[in-house]
């Protein structure tokens, strides 16, 4: 396989599960289709294991993708992937993925990725999402929930990402007001530890399908850096 770098893929990664990568997929996949509806979006978790969100994506956006082209692989156990498969005796295969994300990448101008939990999530017994973001050569976005311990979270997974070889663009701060950023992730100290951008601040949504506010969200965000 040749792995090439596509210029407007973008993988979404986060410190953990849980921590707003969705959210922010969904406020960039909510700007492409508004200010760009000329362009062909693509859609892509590669791996899902439990309830998760390819089913909001296709209600929400036009793709023209199926479930299963959203997520190649689903497993129906709400642990880590290869957890998951063994509980279903089945095996991973990320070619499956990887030829997704091929033809989305020669039939779409702009390629979302979301990934399964943290960057050192494992999506298989010997690879994590860091691992993949490498071999895949995926520019990457981290997604750094604001709440006490984000600083060395996202310390930790930066370092990860460095040693990984991952194209990191910055970091993306999710779900803090002015105080609490300041309290719990202040930029010039996360800046200062990680040697790495911030990209801006998603705010609480009251309601995460509200796409005109996912839009104005995403907008806030230093794009030119993520693209």
């Amino acid at each position: 396989m040749q792995f090439t770098t596509h210029r407007n893929t973008l993988l979404i990664a986060g410190t953990n599960t849980g921590v707003g990568k969705t959210v922010l997929t969904l406020a960039l996949a909510a700007y492409v289709q508004k200010y760009y509806p000329a362009q062909r979006l693509g859609i892509l978790k590669p791996i899902q294991s439990g309830t998760g969100d390819r089913e909001l994506y296709a209600q929400l956006f036009d793709t023209g993708q199926s479930l299963e082209e959203i997520t190649p692989l689903y497993f129906q156990a709400p642990l880590a992937p290869p957890l998951a498969a063994e509980r279903e005796g089945k095996a991973i295969d990320l070619k499956l993925a990887w030829q997704q994300l091929q033809t989305l990448q020669q039939q779409r101008e702009w390629v979302l990725v979301e990934s399964a939990g943290g960057l050192g999530s494992p999506m298989t017994h010997e690879l994590t999402v860091a691992d993949l973001a490498r071999d895949w050569r995926l520019p990457t976005v981290l997604v750094v929930p604001v709440q006490l311990g984000a600083i060395s979270q996202a310390v930790a997974n930066v370092a990860l990402a460095r040693q990984s070889g991952v194209q990191l663009r910055g970091l993306v701060l999710n779900g803090g007001s002015e105080e609490e950023v300041a309290d719990f992730a202040p930029i010039d100290l996360m800046e200062s530890l990680t040697h790495t951008p911030v990209l801006g601040c998603l705010p609480r949504l009251g309601d995460p399908t509200d796409l005109e506010k996912l839009a104005a969200v995403a907008s806030s965000l230093d794009l030119e850096r993520l693209f």
